[in-house]
C-alpha cells in the first residue's frame, strides 16, 4: 500500500520554505516524487483506515505552523 501526499503553499510571509517542509515530511518516511503527487509513503503492511487516519494526524502535527495545506490519498 502507498499513501500519496500533495502539498499547497500559500503566499503569506509566515509560510515555511519548501526545504523545511521537505525535511519534516522525510522524517515521517515520505519520499519526494514527480507527477500528480509530491510525496509517497510506502507501507510495510496492509494499512487499515485507522492506520491511515493516525498517520494523517502525524502529518497534520508535523506540518502545523508551516502554513501549508495538504491532501492524502491511499491505495
Amino acid at each position: 500500500m502507498k499513501t500519496y501526499l500533495m502539498i499547497w503553499y500559500n503566499s503569506s510571509s509566515d509560510c515555511s520554505n519548501p526545504s523545511e517542509v521537505n525535511s519534516r515530511l522525510m522524517s515521517l518516511g515520505f519520499k519526494p516524487m514527480q507527477g500528480s503527487f509530491d510525496y509517497v509513503y510506502e507501507w510495510n503492511k496492509a494499512a487499515t483506515v485507522e492506520d491511515v487516519l493516525r498517520f494523517g494526524d502525524k502529518i497534520h502535527l508535523s506540518l502545523m505552523g508551516t502554513g501549508v495545506f495538504f491532501k492524502i490519498e491511499t491505495d
